[in-house]
């Protein structure tokens, strides 16, 4: 490899002088653990006593900080590029930034950030002639806060803690109670706590265990709740809780007896109605019950298999998002107050082959729907009347969509747009007069959008299919084959990746290379066809679409075929297993942050959250097709003796969605197996979950020690 400076050469010599020194499990831990499975077969598992659910173990525990101490060890030598990165990234944020304020029920919400302080400060102020979002906003940037009352100052409340997340926060119907919650592990198990506004005092009444948000009857003294099961974590009970009473002897509402559902609960657009969603990857059902005077919850229309909806309630109707009768792309149609079944429904909005129903907003007079239509957003206003017209975008690749509108009676659409080189903005658009303002563009100091340049592209994977990419990248960029890139991706459970502006993104465009964002199979941004071929037997569309699009930027010139750095998290993290089994030698960097590495263990264990929620996204392992098809391609089953590129695992010892040990076990046997000399990287957040780090910068020292590795191993100057 090429060096850029005789500090880059030190570096890289002292990362390779570690390769011999990597952590090494004790001795008594290197029994094989036979892993059972149906169909007759057994899996050896070398590494399965990293497995611990309690976090207890001091075997495992001492490892996974041996791990840490070798990662500051082979990484050290790049500390002053870490350094470097990260006051680049904080220098773009505005420390004192504040968000677009909302009206509802009289009051104007916001959240805003006092610089050098890593949590948001929650307020609101009250509505009064003069008083609009311009208006707050201009006060906040002057630092002008008379007239505000603070709901929550998350600095106050996480002091002291190495993790602190507020999750849900929701207002009673008179504006005098928040209910809100917290973690403090990041392992999104939430304790719900109730603030008396009046008072600044914080309620006795206090409910561990929860998914962590409540929706208030207009009692105002009543809310309801989730209860997450103590051993898989999933939600499984709703509950009703009195103020003033012991939430041991909180009535049981509703509880979900089939473990491959999720729930929610939450209120309908016109208040009337709390209702609780029930949600599968391929079914739904609603339940709702009135705000007034809450009792039994009726069922909107029962659930079946292969039928999605999601409802709303306005005008005196309920309005329906759903691809029932075979609207695969969805269509929305209306039901009857009182509607307990799907042959109640009638067609409102037609299903489109071409055009992917995301989300309806209804107002007053109107209503907006979120779209997909040739792998991009757009919203449509659909007027009472039947016209409609289509907001209007200024880019090729963009990502657009509705933002906060709790008020059905506006006029105003309130929405956000951005893209890989214009930082998040929101507008709102008057429906009756067609006036556009911007209220907020997301400032970033020192940031000149003219400076860099975004395109649209269309890769062929192998079976022909066109896979669309977004790219960037600064202006005087030369397409000759010798850049170094850097390519993203998720593709799993219908998850768009949309381009929109990173603080974190521009130092690498900044030091020449380019960006992609791989809008490949698995996700959603064509359509849901393009969800299905990314799944269940399908699943290694997604991983061939990401290898397909590489060589594709490779053979148009975007960049050098070894200086080319892959990126994912999550489902994201089992792609960069995948292709680094699959196409080691098209990546230079892998980087996987918190991967789902260990499908078929963690697919045959029901125990482990989300598992059972998982069988119609990966398939269920019980069934031998499936059990088959997913040890073809599970990185950590198919890691084998070969060389691999330099990799990069992230993961939080408090993860409840992709459980510590899934990375751990990966990096142990690829180092075992891989026969280069490439390093391998594996950083654990002892104090985190899947997110990582609580608080807004101390995520980019993350991001800055993982990019930093990654610019050394392409050769990318400091």
């Amino acid at each position: 490899m090429k060096m850029t400076s005789i500090a880059l050469g030190l570096a890289l010599m002292s990362l390779n002088a570690f390769a011999a020194d990597t952590p090494t499990p004790p001795d008594a831990a290197k029994k094989p653990y036979v892993v059972k499975a149906p169909h007759g077969a057994e899996r050896e598992d070398e590494y399965y006593w990293l497995r611990d659910d309690k976090r207890e173990n001091p075997d495992m525990l001492g490892y996974l900080k041996a791990e840490n101490a070798y990662a500051d060890a082979l990484l050290g030598p790049l500390k002053p590029v870490q350094d470097k990165l990260y006051e680049e990234i904080v220098a773009r944020i505005k420390q004192d930034d504040a968000s677009v304020p909302y009206r509802e029920r009289g009051w104007w919400h916001y959240s805003r950030f006092e610089a050098g302080k890593d949590y948001p400060i929650h307020a609101r102020r009250k509505d009064a002639p003069g008083i609009d979002a311009r208006s707050i906003l201009a006060a906040n940037e002057a630092a002008d806060f008379k007239g505000e009352e603070v709901l929550l100052d998350v600095n106050v409340l996480a002091a002291g803690k190495d993790y602190y997340a507020v999750g849900g926060r929701s207002l009673s119907q008179d504006n005098r109670l928040l209910a809100y919650s917290d973690d403090t592990n990041g392992r999104r198990q939430y304790t719900l706590r109730v603030k008396d506004l009046q008072s600044g005092k914080t309620l006795p009444d206090t409910i561990p265990g929860t998914a962590g948000y409540a929706v208030w009857a207009d009692d105002n003294k009543t809310f309801f709740y989730i209860e997450n099961d103590p051993e898989t974590l999933l939600s499984t009970r709703v509950k009703k809780h009195v103020l003033g009473t012991d939430p041991k002897d909180d009535v049981l509402v509703y509880e979900e007896t089939d473990d491959t559902f999720y729930m929610g609960v939450g209120r309908t657009r016109d208040d009337k109605y709390i209702v609780i969603g029930l949600d599968s990857t391929v079914s739904n059902e609603t339940r709702y019950t009135p705000a007034a005077a809450p009792g039994a919850f009726q069922v909107l229309a029962p659930r079946a298999r292969d039928v999605e909806y999601d409802a709303d309630h306005h005008g005196g109707r309920w309005v329906i998002r759903t691809n029932a009768d075979g609207a695969r792309n969805f269509k929305i149609v209306t039901a009857a107050d009182n509607s307990s079944s799907r042959k109640d429904w009638k067609d409102w909005v037609a299903h489109d082959p071409q055009v992917y129903i995301e989300e309806i907003e209804l107002f007053d007079g109107h209503a907006a729907i979120a779209e997909r239509s040739g792998g991009l957003e757009r919203v449509r206003i659909l007027k009472d009347g039947g016209a409609s017209e289509y907001v209007k975008a200024d880019e090729s690749a963009y990502s657009m969509g509705l933002d906060a509108n709790p008020e059905a009676d506006s006029p105003w659409l309130r929405y956000s747009y951005t893209s890989l080189t214009t930082p998040a903005t929101t507008y709102e658009l008057n429906v009756q007069t067609g006036e556009r303002r911007e209220l907020k563009r997301q400032p970033v100091p020192g940031y000149d959008p003219a400076n860099y340049v975004t395109e649209r592209l269309w890769a062929t994977a192998r079976d022909g299919t066109k896979i669309p990419v977004s790219i960037v990248y600064r202006k005087g960029f030369q397409k000759n084959g010798k850049a170094a890139l850097l390519q993203y991706a998720y593709g799993s459970y219908g998850m768009s990746m949309d381009p929109g502006f990173s603080v974190t993104t521009v130092s690498l465009l900044d030091r020449g290379m380019a960006y992609a964002l791989a809008h490949i199979r698995g996700g959603q941004e064509m359509g849901r066809a393009w969800y299905e071929d990314g799944k269940l037997l399908n699943k290694k569309n997604t991983f061939t679409d990401f290898i397909d699009v590489t060589g594709f930027l490779v053979k148009q010139g975007y960049a050098a075929p070894d200086r080319v750095a892959a990126h994912g998290g999550s489902a994201g993290g089992l792609l960069m297993g995948a292709v680094a089994n699959m196409a080691p030698d098209a990546y230079r960097v892998i980087l996987s942050q918190v991967p789902f590495v260990d499908v078929v263990t963690t697919m045959l264990d029901p125990t482990i959250p989300l598992t059972t929620n998982e069988y119609d996204e990966w398939g269920n392992p019980e069934q031998k097709p499936f059990y088959d098809y997913m040890l073809t391609y599970s990185p950590y089953d198919n890691l084998a003796k070969k060389a691999y590129p330099a990799t990069f695992v992230g993961t939080g010892l408090w993860d409840s969605q992709v459980q510590y040990w899934e990375p751990a076990k990966y990096v142990a046997r690829l180092r075992d197996l891989n026969t280069g000399s490439e390093p391998v990287v594996f950083r654990i957040n002892m104090e985190a979950g899947h997110g990582g780090k609580s608080g807004r910068f101390r995520r980019y020292r993350e991001q800055a020690e993982m990019y930093s590795f990654m610019l050394d191993r392409l050769g990318v100057g400091k």
